[in-house]
């Protein structure tokens, strides 16, 4: 589900369903209490996006250099709200923390892919637990990691 937007607000206006509109709107809330210094929020591949900027990282994202590095975006699909974090998908000991926390905290099961959280149910997305992944990463570890893994061309991450 494609929402033309030029802004994180528009986008959100731009969501039909009011239970996914107000879920939207919390979850973006939630992330830039908690998001590090050196990340800007923009609008990211047809998303509401969070990455280092140029000012920051001149280099850019490897496979588009004119756009900036990114780290989380956040989507309105058509059967569910998506969280994609490029940080769990690059750092083992992140995405197990994530994993494990999220048993704990969430009766419904994870449904995630590489870098993709999926929640179905509005009701059902751990704002608090979010919030503190957004935290556990900053610009500068974004960097040095995805320069380390992600940059050389190939994925090489280190399983510690």
């Amino acid at each position: 589900m494609k929402i033309k937007a030029d802004s994180p607000d528009e986008y959100i206006s731009g969501i039909e369903d009011s239970e996914k509109q107000k879920a939207v709107k919390k979850l973006r809330e939630v992330i830039l209490k908690n998001l590090p210094e050196g990340f800007k929020e923009c609008m990211n591949y047809g998303m509401i996006g969070y990455v280092v900027p140029h000012s920051v990282y001149p280099d850019g994202y490897h496979c588009n250099p004119e756009l900036p590095l990114p780290f989380i975006c956040i989507a309105s699909q058509k059967h569910f709200i998506a969280l994609y974090h490029m940080g769990i998908y690059a750092n083992p000991v992140l995405m197990k923390w994530f994993t494990e926390e999220h048993k704990k905290r969430v009766s419904s099961k994870l449904d995630m892919g590489k870098s993709c959280i999926r929640y179905k149910k509005p009701a059902e997305i751990p704002f608090s637990l979010i919030g503190e992944l957004i935290s556990k990463m900053s610009a500068d570890e974004w960097i040095k990691m995805y320069e380390t893994a992600f940059k050389s061309g190939k994925k090489n991450i280190k399983k510690s």
